[in-house]
């Protein structure tokens, strides 16, 4: 009877406890919106548009870590306000393939159990997002694509819409023109919470006047997206097909696991690879002592980062 008591009282302590012990542990989250070799310096009121839009995903998120929220729920959140929202190629505004449509990608990983989930194709979900999430918390799999991914994530009661939901006009005059610099886009958010657990999610519309059903590296496992804790979290977005030879998420964790390289230069040195093969794009990351992390090699990217650190920015290009 003694045992038992000292043991209901030791566990009432260390769960008393757990709120103030997460209190200690950095946190943080950094969020993008895709790299191009768009040029905004020129159009200063366009700028603060996408700044904008970037410190409301950022604020959201962090608000959520501040009150003890999971890393793949941060994830989730703030991806799927960046789905929502048509400046980005996500979700509403994505670009349209050869025909004409909205075909979306997304994943996520958690870092603590290396667990995963990813769409591919869908045309019909409204948030890419919370159906990779579906895919890695009520399945089996790790990767499901086109309408099988559908019916799942319907079938676990998600939002479905018309194809036309995620075509703006924006994007209607963008598959006329064919625009070659607006090519690539992503989303992406990566997250330490108070926990110490690492999160990385990504999410796109993919190539403009993507053909034969092509899938880049946003739902690709290891490729877009990586997270393990005690190494890094990751989201990358550029040209998919040199990031997929490049396995270019998961190599960034290469190097610093084997090769003992400092998160930054990991990084760099994984884009200066991708981009010997002709590949631009660029990456985030936070890693576990909550350092947010952002490098690309186009002439900019829609990222910002903060940390219970005191660390903040919100930038397009090299500033």
């Amino acid at each position: 009877m003694k045992i038992s008591k000292t043991l209901v009282v030791f566990s009432y302590y260390v769960i008393s406890l757990m709120p103030i012990l997460a209190q200690n542990k950095p946190f943080g989250l950094v969020i993008h919106g895709g790299a191009g070799d768009f040029n905004l310096r020129k159009n200063p009121e366009l700028a603060e548009v996408y700044r904008a839009s970037l410190r409301y995903a950022l604020d959201s998120g962090y608000r959520m870590l501040t009150n003890g929220h999971k890393a793949e729920d941060v994830v989730v959140a703030v991806i799927e306000i960046l789905e929502n929202d048509t400046l980005f190629n996500a979700g509403k505004g994505a670009v349209l393939t050869k025909e004409g449509h909205a075909e979306l990608d997304a994943s996520i990983m958690t870092g603590h159990d290396l667990a995963a989930g990813a769409v591919c194709g869908v045309r019909y979900i409204k948030n890419p997002i919370k159906a990779a999430q579906l895919v890695k918390n009520r399945s089996s799999h790790v990767l499901l694509s086109g309408p099988g991914a559908e019916r799942f994530a319907f079938s676990n009661g998600l939002d479905s819409v018309a194809n036309e939901f995620f075509i703006t006009e924006k994007t209607k005059i963008r598959w006329r023109e064919l625009k070659e610099s607006e090519k690539f886009g992503t989303v992406g958010c990566v997250v330490l919470d108070q926990w110490g657990n690492l999160a990385a999610g990504t999410s796109t519309g993919g190539m403009m006047m993507k053909n034969f059903g092509r899938i880049g590296d946003a739902p690709i496992i290891g490729a877009g997206t990586y997270a393990q804790n005690e190494v890094i979290a990751i989201s990358c977005t550029g040209h998919g097909e040199f990031f997929i030879r490049q396995v270019a998420a998961y190599q960034v964790a290469a190097r610093i696991m084997y090769k003992k390289q400092a998160p930054a230069k990991a990084i760099q040195q994984t884009l200066a690879t991708i981009k010997k093969l002709g590949g631009t794009g660029g990456m985030i990351a936070i890693d576990p002592k909550g350092r947010l992390y952002s490098d690309f090699t186009t002439n900019g990217m829609f990222r910002a980062g903060k940390n219970s650190l005191g660390n903040y920015f919100v930038k397009i290009h090299e500033e």
